[in-house]
């Protein structure tokens, strides 16, 4: 693990704090404004993850990435002229996310909670936040259920829903012909986050003029994918479809290479990072992503210079969540000149634009408090384009394109219903 020298771990439970510096004037390293008023408690930012098991590569990012967003905004005079400290928690799974969550809010007094990567972890950090009425940013459950019927009011999402991936990578998929009239062999995580995707896939395959003849749930703990493999070989489908998570991606990427399969593949749910690991050999495919570090938006480059020079490697989407859910609280905080829960939220609800390190703006959306957002699809680059271990994905059109409303990929109100 990558750590910041003036963090500490406390193991086993992976708690790192990283301690408010002295207050500087000035703006920070990518231009956000300096806010100085006369107040000498400090602020608590809590932060959740998963730093261990299949997610934990993702989380490792995460720490990474709130750490920066923190140490920038202390260096840059604090918040409403207050330090902060950072208190990140490593989730572990449901039952120990809410109580983390829990002591978060009510012990160490945090302002905000940001995080989590499993759905089925944020649920519980939802209702924490709710009965607390704190702010719950979410930066990378995917669950359209979060923004459907368990929706909460203390509840925002950066990550977007599956049904988003969905759509964003299908459309590549419909105008390459890799759906309509095709049989589809589906292999999804089989937790909340895995459930949720493959319904949505099956709604998009089957209306886009596909069929979803196969589908296996895989344990998360799986790190043989042989068994699979042999069946998609007897099955000899059109298209091989991906509704994995963590590492399991990575490892499904990887043996899919070594069998050699002759089916195309794609994703319907991805992470740069797994990507990664992977490697540049083994990376086939179209996959949707919130976010790569090839955008080219001036915030982008701003952050992706700030992480390699911390960190030595650029971030990838999930340590770009984490920076966005930061910097909404920060703009919220500063033009509100307040932290409280119910004019942070109204502030949202009323539209305000925010920098999500795009080409375009986000917002947040009222009715369900899903950030509205550009997205991307990811194939590999070609061998002679590549120019590190990090670079052998080649971003494709932001999607929606410059012409089309953020809400094009965005769930409905009939696909999604939230009421508060």
């Amino acid at each position: 693990m990558e750590q910041d020298k003036s963090s500490k771990v406390l193991s086993p439970t992976r708690r790192t704090i990283l301690k408010a510096g002295a207050a500087a004037a000035g703006a920070s390293a990518l231009g956000f404004p300096a806010i100085v008023t006369a107040q000498s408690d400090k602020i608590i930012i809590g932060h959740l993850t998963p730093r261990t098991g299949f997610l934990g590569p993702l989380g490792e990012y995460a720490v990474m990435s709130i750490t920066l967003a923190v140490e920038e905004q202390n260096k840059a005079g604090g918040l409403l002229g207050r330090q902060l400290t950072l208190i990140s928690e490593d989730s572990v799974n449901p039952p120990t996310a809410s109580s983390k969550a829990q002591r978060l809010l009510e012990r160490d007094g945090a302002a905000v909670l940001i995080g989590e990567i499993s759905s089925a972890s944020a649920l519980g950090i939802a209702q924490v936040a709710q009965r607390n009425k704190k702010l719950f940013m979410n930066t990378g459950c995917n669950s359209d259920e979060l923004r459907g019927k368990s929706c909460n009011k203390y509840m925002f999402h950066i990550e977007a829903a599956n049904s988003t991936y969905v759509k964003a990578c299908g459309r590549s998929l419909v105008q390459n012909n890799l759906i309509k009239g095709k049989k589809l062999y589906a292999l999804s995580a089989d937790y909340a986050f895995g459930h949720d995707l493959l319904r949505a896939a099956k709604a998009f395959v089957t209306a886009s003029g596909g069929t979803i003849a196969n589908d296996e749930l895989v344990p998360t703990d799986a790190t043989d994918f042989s068994p699979y493999l042999l069946k998609i070989r007897q099955a000899k489908p059109d298209l091989v479809i991906s509704n994995l998570a963590g590492n399991q991606i990575t490892n499904f990427i990887k043996q899919y290479a070594e069998f050699g399969l002759p089916y195309p593949i794609a994703g319907f749910g991805f992470d740069t990072a797994v990507a990664w690991g992977a490697g540049a050999d083994n990376f086939a495919g179209t996959w949707p992503t919130t976010w790569h570090h090839d955008v080219n938006a001036p915030s982008a480059k701003a952050f992706v210079a700030a992480f390699i020079k911390k960190f030595g490697k650029p971030p990838e989407n999930q340590a770009w969540g984490e920076y966005v859910a930061f910097r909404s609280i920060v703009q919220a905080v500063t033009e509100t000149k307040s932290l409280d829960t119910a004019k942070l939220i109204d502030y949202f609800e009323k539209g305000a634009e925010v920098d999500v390190l795009k080409t375009r703006k986000g917002v947040y959306r009222a009715w369900d408090h899903q950030l509205l957002q550009e997205m991307y699809t990811v194939t590999p680059k070609p061998k002679a384009q590549i120019k590190d271990k990090w670079d052998f994905m080649l971003l494709g059109p932001s999607v929606p394109g410059a012409n089309e409303s953020l809400e094009v990929l965005a769930p409905t109100m009939q696909e999604n219903a939230c009421t508060f």
